[in-house]
């Protein structure tokens, strides 16, 4: 099944030297084109969509290009449209692509051997593990929760699902049990799928623990299937436990007949928090997700045929299910996965891979970035990266020091950086520059996408025309992968993104525009930070810290942070009655790594005697966000709060 790279050297290297001039029917390639595409694409969408979407394989083609409401939040593309996207992703491949290789692995172990999966491989890798999942009962509409590493498996279990019409829900890997089993509730999760352990640098995640201890929450769970990658020991239920490698041999009989599935029927479920204390699970469709993703892929990163893209990204998060498996394999593409951290063994990790696979394209996030400016130029002593010829950035605006760093040291002043704004509800990536064709500028996402129509609203949904004002980023009409519900809870999807402003999507963030049309991404302007790139609801944190015995009440606001570009500041209330205990921070801390996970910890918690809050009881998290970044002179007017003296005793207690 898996190529050695000394047996296949001459094709792997042949693969690099396709000629660059190759491209895709419906890629740009020239800024005009890009500014014809974008007007044609405003003028007449549906038109515009349906000519890309003709490239593709379907089964019966649609009815109808396009249907929405944004009142009500229902949208549909393609409707009546049949298909199956995994044969889009690699049937379609077979013929003239199937010795390509589709899927390169990476170990966390610079000592172990890397894998080269052809397309022709991952067709049959696919197929076998679909058998599995028939014989053990699963069928079209059934919910899968994957909780693996970073495994080529990970992948394969992923494009099954999908192959027989099964919703799958990637769990990332540094959620506790408690957080995985509210997934496996919401779900109603007939299996999971994991490993025995992961890698994570010179750590082992005891990943089938975690499951385990989450099914004493939920135990409605049939069937555990278990990929043995760290040999990590475990208990095993026979009841309920079934090893991925037993499993595959007993397949003897292959009857491959990938379900024909509806353009509109779900294709996974992401859950994303939001501004309540439940996170959300995002539900992304089949025919509109897959056009707009590879669309996208193809065009931003200016992808040619036999280019090597590596994205960093775990596959737990929507950048890994968009560019890691589904763009890069419905382009025909050679996708890396890599297994480990950036900075493990050391912080010339992804140089060193860079160099050994000839990446072309790099995409990955500010926080890494910065984490690895951290070390010095020594990283860099044993590195080439002549390969590159892209450069991208994805889950949270990048800063300018750190964006130059990126593009004199690892692109060496040579590659273009593509700064990609997106979201998890937006299954693709909505603004940014198209690598190498519209110009990109340090700290500015770029121009939106063809079918993208953003606009920059104020408080009274008032579009702001005014170059360099900051006002609420709305889109104003649907693009193929637009979120479709969120799952189980309709109205939630609806009051989340459609009701606050009438007709548009709201995205949550702040943004400003410039004369040359360039948007800049300013952030939340919800309560959700984003720490790392991972979105973290201040409510769940701040449940998670009520739980606690001695906290009356908690605040949490993000602020500016230099590795993780937004840290989580808490600020905590206690019971005065209660007898303080000295290891109080250190408790809260664990009680929020075990609710929700190590990656939502706070960096600060402050203990005060109250919090600034209006006559109505709102909390004013405007000023615990001016306090929490050292602004404690700008806070204000301070005439609307109940009580303003609590204000100057937080900032005291800030100081100490």
């Amino acid at each position: 099944m898996i190529l050695k790279k000394n047996i296949n050297q001459r094709n792997y290297v042949s693969l690099l030297l396709i000629a660059k001039t190759m491209s895709y029917p419906y890629q740009i390639l020239t800024e005009q084109e890009y500014q014809d595409k974008y007007q044609q694409s405003i003028l007449a969408p549906e038109k515009f969509w349906a000519e890309v979407a003709s490239h593709f394989s379907w089964h019966r083609k649609w009815d109808e290009v396009l249907n929405y409401n944004f009142e009500t939040a229902h949208t549909h593309w393609f409707v009546n449209g049949k298909l199956n996207i995994t044969e889009n992703c690699i049937d379609k491949h077979l013929k003239n692509k199937g010795d390509n290789i589709a899927i390169i692995w990476e170990s966390n172990f610079e000592n172990e051997e890397s894998q080269f999966i052809t397309y022709k491989q991952l067709h049959e890798r696919v197929i076998k593990f679909t058998e599995v999942l028939k014989n053990n009962g699963i069928k079209k509409g059934d919910r899968i929760c994957i909780n693996m590493g970073m495994i080529p498996e990970l992948a394969i279990a992923v494009l099954a699902c999908a192959r027989i019409g099964a919703i799958h829900s990637v769990i990332f890997g540094g959620f506790s049990a408690s957080s995985i089993a509210d997934r496996l509730e919401d779900t109603e999760a007939k299996m999971i799928i994991c490993c025995d352990g992961a890698y994570r640098g010179d750590k082992i995640i005891p990943i089938k623990k975690i499951i385990d201890d989450s099914i004493l929450i939920y135990n409605k769970v049939e069937t555990v299937i278990i990929y043995k990658r760290s040999k990590t020991e475990i208990d095993f239920n026979p009841d309920r436990d079934k090893w991925w490698h037993e499993e595959e041999a007993k397949i003897t009989l292959i009857n491959d007949q990938p379900e024909i599935m509806d353009s509109e029927d779900p294709l996974f479920i992401l859950y994303t928090s939001g501004s309540t204390g439940k996170p959300k699970g995002a539900v992304h469709t089949i025919g509109g997700y897959m056009i707009y993703t590879a669309y996208t892929f193809v065009n931003v990163f200016q992808y040619s045929p036999g280019m090597i893209h590596f994205c960093t990204a775990d596959i737990g998060w929507i950048t890994g299910h968009s560019y890691i498996v589904y763009g890069p394999l419905l382009a025909g593409a050679t996708s890396l996965m890599y297994e480990g951290i950036p900075t493990w063994p050391d912080a010339g990790r992804f140089w060193k891979i860079i160099d050994k696979h000839k990446v072309n394209i790099f995409y990955t996030a500010p926080t890494a970035i910065r984490s690895l400016m951290s070390f010095g130029h020594s990283q860099f002593d044993n590195a080439i990266l002549s390969s590159l010829k892209t450069l991208g950035t994805v889950g949270e605006p990048i800063n300018e020091e750190a964006w130059k760093w990126y593009f004199d040291h690892v692109g060496k002043g040579k590659c273009p950086i593509v700064d990609t704004w997106w979201q998890t509800e937006t299954g693709g990536i909505l603004i940014s520059s198209l690598s190498g064709v519209t110009d990109a500028s340090p700290t500015f996402a770029g121009k939106p996408l063809p079918g993208i129509q953003p606009v920059i609203l104020d408080e009274q949904g008032k579009e702001i025309l005014t170059f360099n004002k900051q006002g609420n980023l709305c889109i104003k009409f649907p693009w193929p992968s637009i979120i479709r519900t969120t799952y189980k809870n309709h109205d939630r999807c609806r009051s989340t993104y459609f009701s606050i402003y009438s007709n548009k999507y709201f995205t949550g963030d702040g943004a400003y525009r410039d004369e040359s049309g360039n948007f800049r991404i300013i952030g939340r302007v919800d309560d959700v930070l984003n720490v790392s790139g991972h979105r973290i609801g201040t409510a769940e944190l701040e449940n998670v810290l009520n739980s606690h015995s001695l906290v009356i009440e908690s605040a949490v606001v993000g602020y500016p942070h230099e590795i993780k570009g937004e840290g989580i500041y808490a600020y905590v209330i206690c019971d005065p009655e209660q007898e303080m205990n000295n290891s109080l921070h250190q408790e809260l801390i664990e009680i929020v790594k075990h609710q929700i996970g190590s990656f939502a910890r706070p960096d600060k918690i402050l203990i005060v005697p109250g919090l600034p809050k209006t006559r109505s009881g709102k909390i004013m998290r405007r000023i615990l966000r001016k306090i929490a970044s050292g602004e404690h002179e700008q806070l204000g007017d301070l005439t609307s709060l109940l009580d303003s003296s609590v204000v100057e005793k937080i900032i005291l207690l800030a100081r100490s």
